[in-house]
């Protein structure tokens, strides 16, 4: 028979830490788990992506922490010069890949 826990008034409830929301790099690779084209360009993280990265600056400094960590890299070649693309790397069967920061 399972044993029944009391708590009282004057007891202190157990802390619990706050969780934090994750990181903006974070959520780009939780999303790129789930984008299904080997390239992936800043327009289409500021359209499709998570709705924290629709600004450029965040997008771009997302991307810049995930090319530093190897995630994605830089494609061969560009349609024009001024568009931003990348190469979606995949690192093997990862479940929940981390980002350190």
């Amino acid at each position: 028979m399972p044993t029944e826990t009391f708590t009282f008034a004057d007891e202190p409830l157990p802390k619990s830490e706050p969780k934090q929301p994750p990181s903006d790099a974070q959520r780009l690779l939780d999303w790129l788990q789930e984008w299904k084209k080997p390239v992936v360009s800043t327009r289409d993280i500021r359209i499709y992506g998570p709705r924290p990265l629709r600004d450029r600056k965040i997008a771009t400094s997302s991307v810049e922490v995930l090319v530093r960590h190897g995630f994605l890299a830089e494609p061969t070649e560009k349609r024009q010069r001024n568009w931003h693309q990348w190469r979606v790397v995949q690192k093997g069967l990862i479940v929940h890949p981390t980002v350190a920061t």
